[in-house]
C-alpha cells in the first residue's frame, strides 16, 4: 500500500449510489480502475450493516493494495483492520473531540481523515492531528445537500497553506477537473462522477490517468 501522500484518487462505495449493485463488485471495479482509497460511506445504514459490508470489503482492498476507509465508524475500521477512518465536522469537533487520538481505537495505528469546509476548520483539523483533510465541497453536490460550495478559492488557499495531505471533494467531474487541478489540487475525491457511470472501472481509470499526467 502506497504512502498516503502518494495517493491521488479517492473513490467511494456509497450506499446512496448503489442502485441495487453489489458493494463488493463495485469495490472490485474501483480497485481495478486505479483508486488509491475506497471509502465505505453509508449514512442510511445501521452499524450492523456497515460492519457486515466492511468485513467483505476489507480483503478486497487489502489484496489490491488499496486503503479501505470507513466513514463515521473508527471502531469498525479497527475491528475489520481497515487502515483508515473518516469523520465530518459534526462527528468530531461538534461532538466535543479535540484530538484525533480521542477517537482512534487504542493500540491501533489507524489513520483518521477529517472533512473541512473553511480555512479555520482546516487549521483546527491539522492541529488536532488529522492524517489527511478533505477540502470541500468545491462545487454543489447532492451528496452534501444544504452544504454551500466552498468554491475554488478554498482549494487555492489549501494549496498555499496546508502541508498535510489533502483531497479536494464535492461535485468534481471530468468537465471541471482541470479547474480544480489548476487551483492547486493534485488529489481528489470522486463520488457521483464515477458511481453514476455504467463503466465504473473505466470512469475511475479516466480520472486516475488525468491525475497521474499532472503529477509528474
Amino acid at each position: 500500500m502506497k504512502p498516503l501522500e502518494d495517493c491521488l484518487l479517492y473513490a467511494f462505495v456509497d450506499s446512496a449510489y448503489l442502485n441495487g449493485r453489489n458493494p463488493e463488485s463495485l469495490c472490485h471495479q474501483l480497485c481495478e480502475g486505479g483508486a488509491d482509497l475506497v471509502q465505505l460511506r453509508a449514512k442510511d445504514w445501521n452499524r450492523e450493516d456497515v460492519m457486515r459490508v466492511a468485513k467483505r470489503l476489507a480483503p478486497i482492498t487489502a489484496n489490491a493494495g488499496v486503503r479501505l476507509v470507513i466513514n463515521d465508524h473508527p471502531n469498525i475500521a479497527g475491528e475489520v483492520e481497515a487502515p483508515t477512518a473518516h469523520l465530518g465536522q459534526e462527528d468530531f469537533f461538534d461532538a466535543g473531540y479535540r484530538q484525533v487520538d480521542e477517537v482512534k481505537p487504542a493500540g491501533l495505528s489507524l489513520e483518521l481523515g477529517l472533512s473541512t469546509h473553511a480555512p479555520e476548520q482546516a487549521q483546527r483539523a491539522c492541529d488536532a492531528g488529522a492524517d489527511y483533510l478533505a477540502i470541500g465541497p468545491v462545487f454543489a453536490t447532492p451528496t452534501k445537500p444544504g452544504r454551500p460550495a466552498v468554491t475554488l478559492e478554498y482549494v487555492q488557499w489549501a494549496a498555499t497553506n496546508i502541508n498535510l495531505t489533502w483531497f479536494a471533494i464535492g461535485g468534481i467531474n471530468q468537465d471541471n477537473l482541470a479547474d480544480v487541478m489548476a487551483a492547486g489540487a493534485r488529489r481528489v475525491c470522486i463520488v457521483s462522477a464515477i458511481l453514476q457511470e455504467m463503466d465504473v472501472t473505466g470512469a475511475c481509470r479516466a480520472f486516475k490517468e488525468r491525475l497521474l499526467s499532472s503529477a509528474y
